[in-house]
């Protein structure tokens, strides 16, 4: 009986070491799962995945035979051959991000703490963008602003005259024109001033449709950066874009730069304004603080009655209309012969808040692989029947994994700036500017079960023509650029690498919500009374 208990309690004490050293020193593994990707103002996908690996900080001393303890307080010793004790550590799990190409472990805001490896998050995803100035003492050009002006619209025309006056009044700003806006300033309002330049867009090598030849170096595969884009010229770039109109005009703005894009100030000039915080009587006023020129420091964002976050409650300032429904022109008082206009209220100890708005970059490939066309997207890529009477009949991929058989008038693929137009109307999400995600929403789909869906950002979305569709599809991109899709082409999706920055009035949360409370009266209903 005594042989039999000495066994037992061998067994006991291998099993104890064998599960302790199995704990400690078991094999290297690696697991992944999926993440979100963090935005910066450079937005490129964080990662495809979170890979962790484990690894022994510490081995023994010496290479004699142990064996393991645990102590009274629980921490693990371990007693080698000669009787010394040596304190164990768990080994450290390391995470890194991996992306197409590689995998890093920089900017990780995943991160293990603790002996018992406890993953946590560091810091949200997203936050807040804002910029500043630099303030350094080497000799700057002079800012220029670009001012985009609603076409057709006389008033706004007249708007944009009196803005560019006194803008050219002072020495420390040039102003960019479009040519026929300087022109027809200078006919009809006799805006003339050394102060004003010519703005001549240029098209970003790589991006464009059929007006470019097919065996162009242009056309190379859409992830890939080219050579000609990397060199492409930034001098004649403006510092800050203002667009004086709606909302289209923004996308306009958008198409002017599909690379980098400068921080753009939207002045409301349109019917709807969903993405228009400012006013046409602040115009002069936030031009000169986006550009750094008047300090915001002393602009504290402060109320009569001492909140500090009051200023976000305060409504926009409403343009004045006729009674007979006319749109009138904002009158500005004149005191000693300078324009009184109400105090600008946005940007704080000379940070101005930004909305970093997610673009797409948009691939046409046909059968042989060749790229046909390329654009980038501020609100979505629709892909419909087109004219013909038939469902349209697409195959849809995720990093080329199969997603669905997609038999419906079409299907969208937003960004979250997106999600507030022709998604929304067809059922999908509205999503938060913030938010680094791909929206998919179909278009009158003939099945009770397919419904929008988010993807995050780092994944390639795929969609084509399959050889036995009926007819051919219809593809455009932020309602332009429409073109056919013959049977055997495809649109690659994917996030680009440039995001659009919008002036925030607030911040990307408050403008955001006070535009979807004004605009489409989110959630608005009569109050129930208390019992």
């Amino acid at each position: 009986m005594r042989k039999n208990i000495e066994r037992n309690g061998s067994h006991s004490a291998h099993l104890r070491q064998a599960l302790l050293l199995l704990g400690l020193f078991g094999t290297q593994v690696s697991n992944c799962f999926q993440v979100s990707p963090a935005v910066h103002l450079a937005s490129v996908p964080r990662q495809h995945t979170l890979c962790c690996s484990a690894k022994s900080d510490k081995k023994s001393a010496d290479g004699t035979s142990s064996k393991s303890l645990i102590s009274p307080q629980g921490a693990k010793m371990e007693e080698t051959s000669n009787g010394a004790k040596i304190e164990l550590k768990r080994r450290r799990l390391n995470l890194s991000w991996c992306s197409r190409d590689d995998c890093y472990v920089e900017e990780l805001r995943e991160k293990v703490v603790g002996q018992h490896n406890e993953i946590k998050f560091e810091h949200p995803a997203t936050g807040q963008v804002a910029y500043q100035w630099s303030n350094e003492n080497a000799p700057k050009p002079t800012p220029r602003v670009l001012i985009l002006v609603k076409r057709n619209d006389d008033e706004l025309l007249k708007v944009a005259a009196d803005v560019v006056k006194e803008l050219a009044a002072e020495d420390d700003v040039n102003i960019m024109l479009h040519p026929d806006v300087a022109a027809k300033l200078s006919h009809y309002y006799s805006v003339d001033n050394n102060k004003i330049l010519l703005f001549d867009p240029k098209a970003v090598p790589g991006f464009g449709g059929n007006h470019l030849p097919i065996d162009s170096t242009q056309y190379s595969f859409c992830s890939s950066m080219n050579d000609d884009e990397e060199e492409y010229e930034m001098n004649d770039h403006p510092d800050l874009v203002c667009t004086l109109g709606g909302d289209g005009l923004l996308m306009y703005a958008s198409s002017l730069f599909s690379g980098p894009c400068p921080p753009i100030l939207c002045v409301a000039g349109g019917s709807l304004g969903f993405l228009t915080p400012f006013s046409r009587c602040e115009m002069v006023d936030a031009i000169r603080i986006s550009l750094g020129l008047d300090s915001t420091k002393d602009n504290a964002f402060r109320s009569s009655s001492g909140n500090d976050n009051a200023w976000l409650e305060e409504p926009m300032p409403k343009l004045p209309t006729r009674s007979s429904g006319e749109k009138s022109i904002e009158k500005l008082d004149v005191d000693n012969g300078r324009q009184k206009r109400p105090k600008v209220k946005f940007g704080a100890n000379n940070l101005i808040c930004l909305s970093m708005r997610m673009r797409l970059d948009c691939c046409v490939v046909n059968r042989e692989g060749v790229v046909r066309a390329r654009f980038s997207v501020l609100n979505e890529v629709v892909i419909d029947r087109g004219s013909s009477p038939y469902l349209a009949a697409l195959e849809c991929f995720c990093d080329d994994v199969h997603l669905t058989t997609v038999q419906a008038d079409g299907v969208i693929f937003s960004t979250p700036t997106g999600s507030t137009a022709y998604s929304m109307a067809a059922g999908g999400s509205v999503v938060h500017p913030a938010v680094p995600a791909i929206l998919v929403t179909p278009i009158c789909p003939h099945v009770l079960s397919f419904r929008s869906m988010v993807f995050p950002d780092h994944v390639v979305l795929r969609c084509y023509v399959p050889d036995d569709a009926r007819s051919d599809a219809a593809v455009a991109f932020d309602g332009k650029h429409r073109r056919e899709l013959h049977r055997g082409d495809s649109v690659q999706i994917e996030m680009s690498a440039y995001p659009v920055p919008t002036i925030n009035r607030g911040d990307h949360s408050s403008d955001w919500l006070t535009s979807l409370k004004r605009n489409f009266n989110f959630n608005t209903r009569a109050r129930q009374s208390p019992l």
